[in-house]
C-alpha cells in the first residue's frame, strides 16, 4: 500500500471517523455564528496546526462566502491589527488558539470569563465543538499527508 492513503480510503477504513467529526462541526451550523466567523476559526486552527490542506480549503471557502483577502492575509497576526476583527471575532480567535494549543497551557477561568463576555454558554459549547472538529480534521490531513493541490 502506498505511503499516502487516498482520502476516500481513510474513510472507507473507518467510516465513523468522518461522521463523528461532521457531527461535532454541525454545532456551529446550528448556532448563530456567521459563516465568516466559522471560516476564520477553521483557518486559524489550521494555521496553528500547519495543515496546508485545510488552510487552502478554508481560505477558498471563506473567499467564496465573501471574506476579504486582507483579513485572510492578516489572520495569523489578528491580535496585532486594530479594527480589522471585531471583539466577538477576536474572542473566538483567542479561544481557538487556546484550545488548539491546550497542551502548552491549561485553560484558565479568566480566559473562559473573557470569552463569556461575547458568547452565551450554548455558543461556547458550539464554538468548542467546532474547534475540536477542525483540530481533528487537521490531524487526519497531516497524518495522511493530504495535499492542498
Amino acid at each position: 500500500m502506498s505511503e499516502r492513503i487516498a482520502r476516500e480510503h481513510i474513510y472507507q477504513l473507518q467510516p465513523a471517523l468522518a461522521k463523528a467529526l461532521i457531527s461535532l462541526g454541525t454545532a456551529a451550523a446550528d448556532s448563530n455564528f456567521s459563516p465568516l466567523l466559522v471560516h476564520l476559526i477553521k483557518l486559524r486552527a489550521s494555521q496553528i496546526n500547519g495543515c496546508a490542506f485545510c488552510q487552502r480549503m478554508h481560505a477558498e471557502e471563506a473567499r467564496a462566502d465573501g471574506e476579504k483577502q486582507l483579513r485572510l492575509d492578516l489572520l495569523a497576526a489578528w491580535h496585532e491589527v486594530d479594527g480589522l476583527f471585531d471583539e466577538r471575532e477576536q474572542a473566538a480567535l483567542k479561544w481557538t488558539e487556546i484550545l488548539t494549543q491546550v497542551a502548552i497551557a491549561p485553560v484558565s477561568d479568566s480566559q473562559y470569563t473573557k470569552l463569556a463576555e461575547h458568547f452565551t454558554e450554548k455558543e461556547i459549547v458550539d464554538l468548542t465543538s467546532l474547534i475540536i472538529a477542525i483540530n481533528g480534521w487537521n490531524r487526519i490531513a497531516i497524518a495522511f499527508h493530504l495535499q492542498p493541490i
